[in-house]
Order: C-alpha cells, then structure tokens, then sequence
C-alpha cells in the first residue's frame, strides 16, 4: 500500500476529502512537536505535499495516513475524526462507511485506540508507480475477492480469494491488485507508539522497484 513520491505529477485539490483529516493531521504533528520539514522527511513526503494535506488542497490516500499515524503515534480512526467516547468491542456493518482516498477504499473493522489497527480494504490495481514501504510491525491481509499482487523483498507473490499472508513490515512491501477492477482484503496492521515508529517509511523518500 503506497503513496505518491517526491517527483509525482502536477497535484490538484481533489473534492469530497475525507473529513476532518487535515485539521487533524496539522493538530496531531504540532502534538508531537514536528516541523512540518521534520514531519514530511519521515513519511518520504515533500513539505509542500504534506503542506497541502494539512490545508486540505490534497487528498490523503490510505497508505498516507497509515504512514501519518505510526509516525504521530496514533490511529486511522484518529485521523479520520472516528474516536468514540467509549470502545465498542462491536464494529456494526452499518456504521462503518466506506472512504475513498487516491482509488482505495477501506472500511474500519476493528476498534479505535487499539495496537491492531483492522480494515476491509478495496485495493485498487497495481502500477509502475506504487511504492515500496518499509515500517517496525507486522501485517497481515486474507484477501475476499480478486487477486493481489504482494512483493515481500525481492519475491512477488499472487494471493487467491482465501489467500492470506503475515509478515514482518520491516520488509519492503507492495501491494496491488492483479486485475484492473481491484480486490478485496482483510488487512491488519499493529500500531507501533514507541520511537520506532519514526522509521515508518525509513529516512527519506521511499524507493520505487
């Protein structure tokens, strides 16, 4: 799951951003006393770029704000305004809309504040231009529909409808879908809140393979 990199096309405001992000991700950094130079060098993001999502002239893609929230050292459901004032250890179908950011869609499946952060993800297709990402934890994705395209260091695996895989975050990985109507998966990843965290994306832009 990847973001866009330093170098990327020309970026233009993208209507119905996801509410609540930007003010949230401007509060969040300043909370853990980050330069916004500081902050954007950890998640391999120009300052222009992070600029733009705090001001909410850019939409954040899911990969973004997993990378934005193990760097702040808090969740997705944070980011997105979805804390409740209580944990319900129930997640109801009908309270978990989807959000489209950049193609992905994702749906909470799990609780907020918790150390394993789950979604219901649509993955959109892989391409040329996805990058690779490095970060402390574990993951884990049991794919519902389609196929996905996972690189695990060197080695590329496609996973079939009941397909699953867990594996160390410290190792470069993408993932894609295979086709071109996308995939669905199951995708679970642990909240690193420790200084660990900063090394999410490693020091600097991330590399493209």
């Amino acid at each position: 799951m990847d973001h866009v990199p330093r170098g990327s096309a020309p970026e233009t405001a993208a209507p119905g951003i996801v509410p609540d992000v930007a003010p949230q991700l401007r509060a969040l950094r300043r909370r853990r006393g980050l330069t916004l130079e500081a902050a954007a060098q950890r998640a391999g993001l120009s300052p222009a770029h992070l600029s733009r999502l705090e001001t909410g002239n850019r939409q954040p893609s899911l990969p973004m704000l997993l990378a934005l929230a193990r760097i702040y050292g808090t969740t997705v459901a944070e980011l997105l305004g979805e804390t409740p004032p209580e944990r319900d250890p129930v997640v109801r179908a009908d309270r978990s809309d989807p959000v489209e950011a950049d193609g992905w869609i994702y749906r909470q499946a799990g609780g907020a504040g918790r150390a394993m952060q789950c979604l219901r993800v649509h993955v959109p297709y892989a391409t040329r231009a996805d990058i690779v990402r490095v970060h402390p934890g574990e993951e884990w994705l049991h794919v519902l529909e389609g196929q996905v395209r996972l690189a695990l260091g060197e080695t590329v695996h496609v996973l079939d409808p009941g397909d699953s895989a867990h594996f160390d975050s410290l190792t470069p990985h993408r993932i894609g879908a295979v086709g071109r109507a996308g995939a669905e998966l199951l995708f679970v990843h642990t909240l690193m809140q420790s200084p660990a965290a900063e090394l999410c994306l490693g020091g600097g832009t991330p590399h493209s393979r």
